[in-house]
């Protein structure tokens, strides 16, 4: 495995670290106790050996690829103070270049191992139904789509796939981030990698084991660290280029220093100190240091970054423009009145229910699901038929009944009553789908479903716009009373509002929206692909259970809590916050050392001390995004 591989390499260059310091601890030793010449010489030697070895091969190899790096100018530094009799600061520039690259590893490696830790969750077998009802124990990596598998109390599930008996609590914290149990019934979808609670159940997978919902977060994180962000992207064109520019300028001043007269050894000394102070280790490293633990704490918290790129962006965005349905709105239709004219609203929702036990339409499933919440009983009504465009019919004990629109109503040559009037008409005004019920001899009363909002919707709006959004807009493809009705729970303005929009409208309004700056376009990943392309970042919904949000958007959040977005967008914009401090600080240590050394009288090991702890400390600065934010800034 390449955790086991990167966990080898950081012992070794542990050990090699050791060796290091313990040369120079020995040469220094050797020389305040007076002992031979040689026993300094052979501890500074292996000192050298051990620290600058490691980093001569990988200068070589750059070398090969035509390119010079960093630890071309660290070794060249070293032999420098050692041919001017310098061997104690050379091995100290050693151990300390060696000492910051281990803990550099060390550091970087959290973020990986963050990612890593995803694949020792998931189980490696699983329990499998056979054709004849008994159980067999196979691997994960031999189910497939449509087998069934029992997943008991406390133990992980093996694959993503859906509930076909039984009913838990499953602990989803590894793929959504949510810190409570989602209760699960017959019919609910379940992940791979998730903890079962307190029920035995049985699960019909829906997916492979490489393609399941955790297989697809550690391909995600692993593609997102290969990536690189403009910001990083730019750091390491400057650290390549920048290298040779610092070669040509020591080779520069070192001439300099001896037309003016400085003596040979005075002079190479300065030019070893000035190209330990101008090398740009703290520059390079500041961008991946910060990129890399934003994204490991972004996948933690549930929301997956396709690259630091999407990150950066994100935190510049000034405008989020939202789809509705399943984005701001839950997507599943709700019956959110039920009106009837005896006022007996149980008897109402039995009558409908049983007109539309049969039918799978998703009203008819809001109609059933609602009287099961209250209680109610639901018998099957005889003699069910649709009426296209219009609703139900059917008998139910020698009655005939009905459920649907205006035009089925008049169908039965029947008006609707006076108490109605003024309820109907409201609902219809904010955009209500009404299914009005009945039998032949009047109009029992009216249902309306309607697709709610999300609780987290208004909340995570207005403190997104807390955080540095400047403007929320909406757009979807639901007509305009329904959209102005979700757009004023949410707090949006009306020029923000756009209803009644085919896909090409919501890719033409977010063309404009990014005229005054970078969008972030959040939707279902399905009929938004197209504004998701478009927009500077595409966020998806829910993506563990949407293949193509995963596929079309640059950044997926797991868990359908919009919540998510508000702490994705804040740490994109710590992220960003803390790559411009670790540049500038990296920048300015830099301007100091070298001047100091041009100016000044620097020793190599205070330069070295410099270089190193500015390095170090600017992964330290960008390992802390991979703390909880303690204050929203």
């Amino acid at each position: 495995m390449d955790h086991d591989v990167d966990a080898r390499a950081l012992r070794r260059d542990a050990i090699l670290t050791a060796v290091t310091g313990a040369g120079l601890v020995t040469g220094v030793v050797a020389g305040l106790l007076d002992a031979p010449p040689w026993v300094a010489g052979a501890a500074y030697l292996i000192a050298y050996l051990a620290g600058g070895l490691p980093a001569g091969v990988e200068a070589l190899r750059s070398l090969r690829k035509g390119a010079l790096d960093i630890d071309l100018l660290m070794v060249t530094a070293a032999l420098a103070a050692a041919a001017v009799g310098e061997a104690r600061d050379g091995a100290i520039l050693l151990f300390l270049f060696s000492l910051a690259g281990t803990l550099e590893d060390f550091a970087m490696g959290r973020t990986k191992r963050a990612v890593d830790a995803l694949m020792q969750l998931r189980p490696d077998v699983a329990r499998r139904r056979t054709a004849n009802g008994a159980v067999e124990d196979v691997a994960v990596d031999e189910l497939r789509p449509g087998d069934v598998i029992e997943v008991a109390p406390g133990e992980r599930l093996p694959a993503d796939g859906r509930l076909t008996e039984g009913a838990s609590a499953i602990d989803q914290a590894a793929i959504t981030g949510e810190s409570v149990p989602v209760d699960k019934a017959v019919g609910d979808e379940v992940f791979a990698a998730t903890v079962n609670g307190h029920g035995a159940i049985a699960v019909e997978v829906g997916k492979a084991a490489g393609e399941s919902t955790v297989a697809r977060m550690i391909a995600l994180v692993t593609e997102a660290r290969a990536q690189r962000s403009p910001s990083q992207r730019i750091g390491e064109w400057f650290g390549r280029r920048y290298t040779v520019i610092v070669f040509a300028g020591s080779a520069l001043a070192f001439i300099v220093l001896l037309a003016l007269g400085r003596a040979f050894d005075s002079a190479l000394y300065t030019t070893a100190t000035l190209l330990v102070a101008a090398s740009p280790c703290a520059v390079v490293i500041s961008v991946p240091a910060a990129v890399l633990s934003a994204l490991a704490a972004a996948a933690r918290g549930g929301v997956l970054f396709k690259g630091g790129g999407a990150l950066e962006t994100l935190g510049k965005s000034v405008t989020l423009a939202f789809d509705k349905t399943g984005t701001l709105t839950t997507g599943r239709p709700t019956v959110t009145e039920a009106i009837a004219v005896d006022g007996d609203t149980d008897a109402l929702l039995a009558l409908a229910g049983a007109i539309e036990a049969r039918s799978e339409h998703p009203i008819a499933r809001a109609v059933t699901a609602e009287a099961k919440r209250r209680g109610v009983t639901i018998r099957s009504a005889e003699d069910t038929a649709s009426v296209p465009g219009q609703g139900v019919r059917a008998n139910l004990d020698g009655r005939a009944v009905w459920a649907g629109t205006r035009r089925l109503m008049d169908a039965h040559a029947l008006t609707l009553p006076a108490s109605l009037d003024e309820p109907v008409r409201a609902l219809e005004a904010r955009g209500a789908t009404l299914m009005l019920v009945g039998d032949a001899d009047a109009v029992r009363g009216v249902l309306a479903v309607e697709d709610t909002l999300r609780p987290s919707a208004a909340s995570a709006v207005a403190r997104l716009r807390a955080a540095g959004i400047r403007r929320v807009a909406m757009l979807t493809g639901d007509h305009a009373g329904v959209a102005r009705a979700v757009g004023e729970q949410v707090g949006l303005a009306a020029e923000d509002i756009h209803a009644d929009l085919l896909p090409e409208d919501k890719l033409r309004i977010v063309a404009q929206l990014s005229e005054s700056g970078p969008v972030a376009y959040v939707g279902d990943g399905v009929n938004d692909a197209a504004a998701l392309a478009r927009a500077d970042v595409g966020i998806a919904m829910g993506a563990a259970g949407s293949d193509v949000a995963i596929e079309t958007a640059d950044v997926a959040l797991l868990a359908d809590d919009l919540g998510r977005l508000e702490a994705a967008y804040r740490l994109s914009r710590r992220a960003n916050r803390i790559v411009r401090q670790n540049l500038v600080f990296a920048l300015g240590m830099m301007v100091v050392l070298v001047g100091f050394t041009l100016f000044g009288d620097l020793p190599l090991p205070l330069a070295v001390v410099g270089h190193e702890g500015g390095t170090l400390l600017v992964v330290a600065n960008g390992l802390r995004l991979l703390l909880p934010e303690r204050t929203r800034t």
